[in-house]
């Protein structure tokens, strides 16, 4: 059996010893297996499509499948022989290849995983591995449509994101989907844009997925706050103009933005307001009336990391004209401080 033979192969190469020479054995087996996949979607897709049903696993799909899960295990194998750790990672390899339960091998987990703030290139190296592993795909509004072209192509994507007062799916449907998918034993990639724990929700999700016994993990992302900032040259800190930044969320609670607008009047700092733009004038309003200056500068980063970024600069005061006059749309993040005095001389994009 193809598999067979490529884990005995590299098994062979590891009882030697050497595991670099094992992690290149492990990467000539990927590049087979790569090879594998094209030629089966090659000679069964075609069948597939004509018969108008989704791709279903068949003997020859599941034992690639199978193989693809036992690779997977022993890549973290020979990372781990790399890392200085032979022994462990010697044991951990005899315990795999000894066995036969493809089950055990292929058990359902949730990655929460941060796409960043929209720019591909500032997906982190665990993302992007996560994105080709994972055997469905649920991804939000705020991930830019280059990115979900990176996940691997034959997974299925489902589209659960929000916007306001319109949400695909509601959160508490999410987080069931989430371990209805984990126990039908997939690899299940839940794509959250900028930062899963930074207003992503990601806290709730695994709070859900803990409780049911479903395995997990968080992998961080460039929040889209740093992303932002950075793309427009305005330092979130500085020592002459802010010695603190406090994040905040536009969103809105009933009726009413819930925030202590007296602990947010500090002229030394930084304020980014994330979903901002719909209540951007009340925003200003509020910080106004509670004693931040009218002059104080303010801007707004449209598509931040993205080519048509767009950053206009103004005050609290002018904020919200420039914002109806500009048709400023979301994605857009708020950033309020002295900082934004240096977005002009700071600024390395064209806006």
């Amino acid at each position: 059996m193809f598999d067979a033979r490529a884990t005995a192969a590299l098994a062979a190469v590891v009882k030697e010893g050497s595991f670099e020479r094992a992690a290149h054995a492990l990467r000539l087996t990927q590049s087979a297996v790569s090879q594998r996949v094209r030629a089966l979607e090659t000679s069964l897709g075609q069948t597939l499509l004509t018969r108008g049903r989704p791709c279903v696993p068949t003997a020859a799909g599941q034992t690639l499948l199978r193989y693809l899960d036992r690779i997977r295990l022993l890549e973290e194998e020979a990372r781990r022989a790399l890392a200085g750790d032979e022994a462990g990672a010697e044991a951990e390899l005899e315990a795999t290849l000894a066995s036969g339960d493809a089950d055990a091998l292929a058990r359902g987990a949730v990655y929460l995983v941060g796409a960043g703030p929209g720019n591909p290139d500032l997906l982190t190296f665990r993302a992007l591995r996560l994105m080709q592993r994972a055997d469905v795909v649920l991804y939000d509004n705020l991930v830019s449509p280059a990115i979900v072209d990176l996940v691997r192509r034959d997974a299925e994507r489902l589209y659960v994101g929000k916007k306001a007062s319109n949400h695909a799916l509601p959160q508490e449907d999410i987080n069931k989907l989430l371990v209805r998918l984990a126990r039908e034993g997939k690899t299940v990639l839940r794509l959250k844009g900028g930062d899963p724990f930074i207003f992503g929700r990601g806290g709730e999700e695994i709070e859900e997925l803990a409780a049911a016994g479903i395995e997990f993990q968080v992998v961080p992302g460039i929040t889209s706050a740093a992303g932002a900032s950075c793309y427009a040259g305005i330092p979130l800190t500085h020592r002459d103009h802010a010695q603190s930044v406090t994040f905040v969320t536009g969103h809105r609670r009933g009726e009413e933005i819930e925030l202590d607008w007296p602990r947010l009047t500090s002229p030394s700092e930084t304020i980014v307001v994330y979903m901002g733009v719909a209540q951007a004038p009340r925003i200003c309003a509020q910080l106004i009336a509670h004693g931040r200056a009218p002059d104080t500068p303010a801007a707004i980063v449209e598509k931040a990391t993205l080519p048509d970024q767009r950053t206009l600069v103004g005050t609290l005061e002018t904020l919200p004209g420039l914002l109806a006059t500009s048709q400023v749309k979301p994605p857009a993040l708020i950033i309020i401080g002295n900082v934004v005095r240096l977005a002009e001389k700071l600024g390395w994009r064209p806006s």
